[in-house]
């Protein structure tokens, strides 16, 4: 019994020396893999110990890429890039120094100098913040101040220079096609890993449209410090720099000559000029007025700029050509005409009486003295809404050829969208508007689906819930030109080392035959040789056109014209909009006629100088603002 009972207790006492064993083994094997998840995650997950540990021994700097410049379609240099500085810190290498001679020498307060240090660190504002990585106090510091802070940076421990180039432009328009660059904020280093906070990007115009393409790549240089932080040269001699790639150059379609001029014909006016060629689409002016000059937005003064540009209560920063809705009064008629044909509606010999105005609603809409009954071709010239009225009720009220006035109108709704209204039409500039085509269901809801043409008359001639963008009206001046389709409008001609996307090289052709868009092109050249586009006819060249008439509800009304020269091989489609200026023959025609001598003679006619003088120097501003 006591051998049996002394070899238990020696098993028992081995059992549990390897359970203790086990368990210590246990313990470190557990301590081991503590240790590999912690230093996993502080070298490889934990930015903030990498950058620490980097930053102990390199410091990596950006090396910013030079912007792409900006030409117009005759090579005249636009757009191009001036040196500037920003200043940098690096938080943690930040020691005692006099804060207010450096805040005099940058040309602050102290209580800014706070502030943009507290903003620094806050990780809502400054997403990504360490204070061991690079980061932006003030940029784009002038060559002169630049070299005052550069004397006196070694008394400014962990403030560096940091070399960056800003935007200059030559000529003071285009301000709205052109754009302007500015800092990037919290949103766009979210949805783009390529910019960090002090990065700037294209935030208006081409500037924003095609920053992809002008922005270039950023570069890197890698410094080695030694023990004490001190810049020892490259880290092994530059071998894993990377140089900076510039930007692709671009080259417009814009012809600055003519945009300067039609923003000198605009100027003390609100409203807009819009010229294509018809055969590329690519716009040879774009212009919005009131505008600005583009170098109010660049440098250390944009912010306060843009902030009086804001509060200008004519609204420069807002671009009226590819912006701005309006009714498109009696521009519109060549499309109604278009359709009508199309849907045999009408031939071009159907005649329709006018007795100075459609006999609905009082005989609203009313109409200028013509002869009547008359035709087509006679109606676009002259101008007649009893025409496009009598041929709306004949298109959706006839059972006979739709079985509802809805269905009629969702045919007429279609056409209209083919030929480029009712929506964007994808021009190459950020914030362009669709306009707007009433939907039938539109109207069912209003008028509970009992409607017809007599309800809805006033679009027949551009008026009611019709609305287009002077790009839009230009675009069918453009269709018509080409008789029958148009490319998308665009501003950029060519880019660098690359080709413009095929969108805009391609046909666009509408739903309507070719062999209508005859009838209405003959009948916008009678309009100029004798009918209410007289003040457009030049020698020597066949314009065509059509004036508009837009109803303003807050005051006078809006004064329009569009169309195309020459008749047999058109060069050029415009379009001229002078908000509160009346009749499109009193402001709207002059102002296209000497665009179109401007463009297609290279100057004004001896015969029209008073013209031109009196056109600059007439004003039509709204009174609450002069």
């Amino acid at each position: 019994m006591w051998k049996g009972s002394g070899m238990t207790k020696m098993t028992n006492t081995k059992y549990a020396f390897e359970n203790r064993r086990y368990i210590l083994s246990g313990a470190v094997i557990l301590v081991v893999i503590v240790f590999i998840i912690r230093l996993f995650y502080l070298q490889v997950i934990e930015n903030e110990y990498k950058a620490w540990a980097d930053s102990n021994a390199f410091l990596k700097k950006t090396l910013y890429p030079s912007r792409g410049m900006i030409y117009d379609r005759n090579d005249k240099l636009l757009v191009f890039n001036q040196q500037a500085y920003d200043v940098m810190l690096i938080m943690r290498e930040i020691k005692p120094f006099d804060t207010l001679d450096f805040c005099n020498t940058v040309g602050i307060t102290k209580e800014l100098f706070v502030k943009r240090i507290a903003d620094i660190k806050n990780r809502r504002l400054n997403p990504g913040y360490s204070s061991y990585v690079p980061q932006v106090f003030m940029n784009q510091l002038s060559a002169q101040d630049y070299g005052v802070l550069q004397e006196k940076l070694y008394k400014f421990p962990g403030f560096y220079i940091q070399n960056r180039t800003i935007r200059e432009y030559e000529y003071p328009y285009a301000a709205h096609v052109l754009g302007n660059i500015g800092q990037v904020n919290k949103r766009d280093i979210e949805q783009n890993s390529y910019y960090v906070q002090g990065d700037n990007s294209g935030r208006s115009g081409i500037e924003r449209s095609y920053e992809e393409v002008l922005r270039g790549e950023k570069g890197v240089e890698i410094l080695l410090r030694d023990a004490h932080g001190r810049i020892k040269g490259k880290y092994e001699d530059g071998k894993y720099d990377a140089a900076p790639v510039s930007g692709k150059n671009l080259t417009l379609s814009l012809d600055m000559d003519l945009q300067a001029y039609g923003e000198k014909l605009m100027q003390n006016k609100l409203g807009s000029i819009v010229m294509i060629e018809p055969s590329t689409g690519e716009a040879l002016c774009i212009v919005s007025t009131p505008a600005y000059d583009p170098n109010m937005l660049v440098g250390r003064q944009r912010g306060k700029n843009h902030a009086l540009l804001e509060s200008d209560p004519l609204k420069p920063l807002f671009d009226r050509a590819i912006m701005a809705s309006y009714p498109p009064g009696s521009t519109f008629k060549p499309a109604m005409g278009l359709i009508f044909l199309q849907e045999e509606v009408i031939t071009p010999e159907t005649m329709y009486s006018c007795g100075h105005g459609y006999p609905v609603l009082g005989g609203k809409p009313a109409c200028h003295g013509h002869f009547s009954p008359l035709n087509l071709i006679p109606a676009i010239a002259t101008s007649c809404n009893a025409f496009f009225c009598w041929g709306l009720r004949d298109m959706i009220d006839s059972r006979k050829r739709y079985p509802s006035v809805q269905d009629g109108f969702d045919v007429w709704r279609n056409h209209m969208l083919s030929m480029g209204y009712g929506r964007p039409l994808g021009l190459d500039l950020p914030g362009e508007k669709g306009g707007s085509i009433p939907t039938s269901k539109m109207y069912d809801k209003f008028y509970k689906g009992r409607w017809s043409s007599s309800t809805i008359i006033s679009i027949a001639i551009g008026q009611g819930e019709v609305l287009a963008t002077p790009l839009q009206i230009c675009n069918l001046a453009a269709t018509i030109a080409n008789r029958g389709y148009f490319y998308t409008p665009h501003v950029v001609k060519s880019i660098e080392d690359g080709q413009l996307d095929s969108v805009y090289t391609k046909r666009r052709y509408s739903t309507i035959d070719a062999k209508h868009y005859a009838y209405l092109a003959e009948g916008m050249r009678n309009a100029v040789t004798g009918g209410t586009c007289r003040r457009a006819a030049l020698p020597d060249i066949s314009v065509c056109g059509k004036t508009g008439t837009s109803e303003n509800p807050h005051g006078k009304d809006h004064s329009i014209f569009m169309g195309f020269a020459p008749y047999e091989n058109p060069q050029v489609a415009i379009s001229v909009l002078v908000e509160n200026a009346g009749f499109g023959a009193t402001y709207a025609v002059p102002i296209a006629k000497l665009m179109l001598q401007k463009y297609l003679y290279g100057k004004i006619q001896d015969s029209d100088q008073y013209l031109e003088e009196s056109i600059i120097n007439t004003s039509i501003l709204p009174r609450n603002v002069l």
